[in-house]
């Protein structure tokens, strides 16, 4: 059975459309979280903000779950002492925001891990602050 050229033709469209779709090749890597300050002054009840960004747009990525957090001080080498994190309620679209202790001031690394919605991949980031006196 012969097929009609239209219906080809509309075949063909919808892969290519579909091969050179962003959606078709989003995962882990076409997202980062970005420090909003680099400096956090140092003590009980600091907040450390982040923003999840969509690396192919530059656009804020709002409603990603966070599930996993954690805050440690191994940038001076002491990974072992860690901070605990607690998730506090969003202000602004792609911004997540977190409560800590900032116990000494130095470097503090702070690992997060979420998922964002209809990837199946985890976004996973480690980044560097500095808490300051």
């Amino acid at each position: 059975m012969k097929s009609k050229p239209f219906v080809r033709a509309a075949m063909l469209a919808l892969a290519s459309v579909m091969a050179c779709s962003p959606i078709a090749f989003a995962g882990s890597d076409d997202y980062e979280f970005q420090l909003v300050e680099n400096e956090i002054k140092q003590g009980a009840g600091a907040t450390v903000a982040v923003r999840l960004v969509d690396r192919r747009t530059g656009e804020p990525v709002a409603n990603a779950v966070v599930f996993a957090t954690r805050m440690d001080i191994s940038p001076d080498g002491m990974e072992a002492m860690t901070s605990p994190v607690e998730a506090m309620p969003l202000i602004e679209p792609g911004v997540y925001r977190f409560k800590t202790d900032l116990t000494m001031a130095g470097g503090w690394r702070f690992s997060i891990a979420a998922k964002v919605q209809g990837e199946t991949e985890t976004v996973e980031s480690r980044l560097v602050l500095k808490a300051v006196q």
